[in-house]
C-alpha cells in the first residue's frame, strides 16, 4: 500500500514545536484580555458571499485564494481570515444592541490555497482583534500600540518594526486610483501578468507586489499621502500624535496597502527581515464601511491578525525554549507499591505537575532508564525495603542526591522542591 502522506501545504504540529504554540497563545490570549477584549469563536466554514461582499471580489484571497466547493446547492468556503466572518456574525446576532464600543478576539485555523513556501501554509493559524462601534483616532493609536506590545511581551520587540499608513477613504481615495492607473499604464508592458490583472481590478495592490521589476516600478508612483481629504489627514495626523505620547515606535511607510477591499483611512503592519519574504508577523487597519457592505448598519470599526505561524518561527530563531521534561517519576514494582504510587501520581497531577509511572512495572533499573527518557527532575521510588519503613526513597535526578522520605510527607517533599 502506498504510504499515506499530508496534503501538501498542509503540516502536523507536534513534539518541541508545540510548546512555543502554547506560550505564544496563553501569552497573546492573556494580554487581549488585560485589554478587555472577550473571545468570540467563529464556523470554519462561511458561505462564499461572506467573504466576495466582504473582503471584495478582484481581491486575489477571492479570485484564486479560496478553498470553495458547493454545498446543497450554495456556494460555501473555508475561512481565509477572521475578520469578515466576525461581522457577518455581529450583523447576525445583533450585537449592535445595547450601542457601545464592541472589543472580539478570535483564534483558529484560516486556510488559502496559496503556493506553499517558507512561513506560508494553506492551513495557517492567526490570532486577531476587531473593535466596533468607534472611529476614534485614539482607538487607532490603542490597536497599533496593542500589536507592538504583544511583541514586546513575547521579546520579539527588538526584531520587528511598527510600519503604519493612511490609504484614504471613499472620498479621497478614486482620484489617487486613477493617477495611479495613469502611471502604471506607462508602465504596463514591464508588470507581472498579476500586475497587469490589477490594473485594471485592483491598482493599489501593484504596490503590494513582490515581483522586483514590479518593486522596482512602484517606487516612483505617486503617494496616497499626497491625496488624502482634510478628514482623513486629520485623522493620521492625530494616530501618529497618540502613538508618540504612548512611546510607540514606528515608520511611515506611504507604499504599504492591505490586500482586502473594506480597509480605510489608518493601515499598520508588523513587519520583521528575519522571516524572508513574509515579512509580516502581524497586520491591520480600519474598516468602517465593512458592516454596511455586509448588510448590516453603518458601523465603524478597526482590528488586526497576527500570523501564529511567523510568530513560532520567529521564537524558535530568536528565543528558544528548552522543552519541559517529566516532573516525577514514580516507581512502583507490586500491586502494594502501585496502591501508593497511583495515590502520589493522583494528588500530584491535581497540583498542576507532570508525573508519569511505569505502567508494566518493570525492574527498578528498566524503569531509571524510562526516567531518563521523559527527562524527569525527581523519582519517588516505592521499593519493599522502603515500604517497610513507612517510607519512600526520593531521588534528585540531576544531582544523584537521594533522601528516605515518610510517605505522609512525599507530596510536601516533592512541591517544596519543585516549587
Amino acid at each position: 500500500m502506498a504510504l499515506l502522506q499530508k496534503v501538501k501545504g498542509f503540516r502536523d504540529i507536534f513534539g518541541e514545536d508545540i510548546n512555543y504554540w502554547h506560550m505564544a497563545e496563553e501569552k497573546i490570549q492573556s494580554f487581549f484580555r488585560s485589554y478587555g477584549f472577550k473571545e468570540f469563536r467563529l464556523p470554519v466554514l462561511e458561505k462564499t458571499s461572506v467573504y466576495k461582499r466582504g473582503i471584495g471580489e478582484t481581491t486575489d484571497i477571492v479570485e484564486k485564494e479560496m478553498f470553495t466547493f458547493t454545498d446543497s446547492d450554495e456556494m460555501v468556503s473555508l475561512r481565509p481570515e477572521g475578520t469578515a466572518s466576525l461581522m457577518r456574525a455581529y450583523i447576525e446576532n445583533n450585537l449592535h444592541n445595547p450601542p457601545g464600543i464592541k472589543k472580539y478576539y478570535y483564534l483558529g485555523n484560516m486556510f488559502r490555497r496559496e503556493r506553499p513556501q517558507k512561513g506560508r501554509f494553506r492551513q495557517f493559524s492567526q490570532i486577531g482583534v476587531e473593535v466596533l462601534e468607534s472611529d476614534a483616532p485614539l482607538l487607532d493609536a490603542e490597536i497599533i500600540g496593542l500589536l507592538y506590545n504583544v511583541a514586546f511581551e513575547l521579546g520579539l520587540s527588538d526584531y520587528v518594526n511598527m510600519e503604519i499608513n493612511s490609504i484614504g477613504c471613499p472620498t479621497c481615495r478614486p482620484k489617487y486610483k486613477d493617477d495611479l492607473v495613469k502611471y502604471f499604464s506607462s508602465h504596463k508592458d514591464d508588470l507581472c501578468d498579476d500586475c497587469k490583472r490589477r490594473l485594471e481590478t485592483n491598482p493599489l495592490r501593484i504596490l503590494d507586489c513582490k515581483v522586483e521589476k514590479c518593486k522596482s516600478i512602484a517606487k516612483d508612483a505617486p503617494v496616497i499621502l499626497s491625496y488624502l481629504c482634510d478628514d482623513c489627514n486629520t485623522h493620521f495626523e492625530s494616530v501618529k500624535e497618540y502613538l508618540s505620547m504612548m512611546n510607540i515606535p514606528f515608520n511611515i511607510n506611504p507604499k504599504m496597502v492591505r490586500g482586502l477591499d473594506y480597509y480605510v483611512k489608518t493601515a499598520f503592519e508588523l513587519v520583521t527581515d528575519r522571516l524572508g519574504a513574509a515579512s509580516a508577523v502581524g497586520a491591520g487597519g480600519r474598516y468602517d464601511g465593512l458592516v454596511k457592505s455586509l448588510g448590516g448598519k453603518d458601523t465603524p470599526g478597526i482590528g488586526f491578525a497576527i500570523g501564529l505561524d511567523r510568530i513560532v518561527e520567529l521564537l524558535k530563531d530568536i528565543n528558544p525554549m528548552e522543552d519541559k521534561g517529566t516532573d516525577v517519576f514514580i516507581m512502583a514494582f507490586d500491586n502494594e507499591s502501585l496502591a501508593h504510587c497511583l495515590k502520589f501520581v493522583k494528588e500530584l497531577r491535581a497540583q498542576g505537575f507532570i508525573v508519569e509511572y511505569d505502567y508494566s512495572l518493570a525492574s527498578m533499573k528498566s524503569q531509571f532508564k524510562k526516567a531518563d527518557k521523559t527527562n524527569a527532575s525527581y523519582a519517588v521510588v516505592l521499593g519493599s525495603n522502603e515500604l517497610s519503613e513507612n517510607k519512600a526513597a526520593v531521588k534528585d535526578l540531576v544531582t544523584g542526591e537521594q533522601e528516605l522520605v515518610q510517605l505522609s510527607e512525599v507530596i510536601n517533599y516533592i512541591k517544596n522542591k519543585l516549587i
